[in-house]
């Protein structure tokens, strides 16, 4: 039984002027979940995350959120949502912890925003106005914001672009304890690490289009060659080990004593492999099993050339 969905986005198009950035788009997230939305710069992510966040009406296609139209009910929908923006949203003047209580009064049952500025590492610059943030603290203060309201649904865009490695992890730490409390989570990120650690599914977005959707695992694992490498002495005899591997298995020498083993790697033909070095006085050093990167899978739907 699918779970509930939080995001339906069916045959979403948007145009500008006579430029389509979004053309046709399909997306569902379920409920509970952590969703990364990738997709190279042009690609049409925002404009459908800003869609689903009722900033831009749809030229055609059916958006809805917690079960509602984002333009015709935001009434209803905007206490349910956090939303982080990547820039904007936050009058220059006003100071950062002045700013998070007000996003907390709006709501009904806030977290407590002491200990969220804590948690942030907001506490020194509580009494500092907004333009003189650094980028981080601009980052980290839009993520408190977004969240302080306890949403059913948080939109995050790009939450760890300009952070330190302290401040990108007690991020992604929050987002998980927001997804153990049973909120539903959106983020776009051009980190791949960030959507391999924190995603349960991600959809690949290219020119208007999710052009695959899917678990991290399941993406990675679908359309990749896997190989197994291994080191052991050289002049091994690789047409006998051939003989034992599954039809369809390549090996080779690729330098003296480094050997590659590629096909459909599975534990069976970790275990043939491991047994045929035994039965012949070969330690296999270093066996490793390599598989596409999320950023390999990447790369490969969407291209290697740069995007203006």
């Amino acid at each position: 039984m699918k779970s509930e969905s939080v995001v339906q986005v069916t045959g979403l198009v948007k145009r500008y002027g006579s430029k389509t950035a979004v053309d046709g788009l399909d997306l569902r997230v379920a409920a509970g979940t952590v969703t990364a939305v990738l997709g190279p710069n042009g690609a049409g992510k925002t404009t459908t995350i800003e869609t689903c966040e009722g900033y831009r009406r749809p030229d055609a296609g059916t958006v809805r959120v917690l079960g509602l139209d984002p333009v015709t009910e935001a009434e209803r929908l905007r206490p349910r949502i956090g939303v982080m923006l990547q820039s904007g949203g936050v009058y220059s003047g006003a100071r950062a912890e002045e700013m998070l209580r007000h996003m907390a009064k709006l709501h009904a049952q806030p977290l407590d925003v002491p200990a969220l500025i804590e948690r942030l590492g907001l506490e020194s610059c509580g009494r500092t106005t907004y333009r003189r943030l650094s980028g981080g603290q601009q980052q980290r203060l839009a993520l408190a914001m977004a969240v302080v309201g306890r949403p059913e649904l948080v939109f995050l865009d790009e939450p760890t672009a300009g952070l330190d490695p302290q401040a990108r992890r007690a991020t992604w730490d929050l987002v998980r304890e927001l997804r153990a409390d049973g909120v539903s989570t959106v983020l776009t990120t051009h980190f791949m690490d960030e959507a391999e650690e924190l995603a349960d599914d991600v959809a690949i977005v290219d020119a208007g289009k999710v052009v695959a959707q899917g678990s991290p695992e399941t993406l990675c694992r679908g359309g990749a060659e896997n190989t197994l490498r291994f080191t052991g002495r050289p002049g091994l005899d690789l047409a006998s080990l051939l003989k034992a591997l599954p039809e369809g298995s390549a090996a080779a020498e690729l330098t003296s004593g480094a050997y590659r083993i590629s096909g459909t790697v599975d534990p069976q033909l970790l275990a043939t492999v491991t047994s045929w070095c035994a039965q012949h006085g070969v330690m296999p050093d270093g066996i490793a099993v390599e598989r596409h990167t999320l950023e390999d899978v990447f790369l490969e739907l969407t291209g290697r050339e740069l995007r203006r």
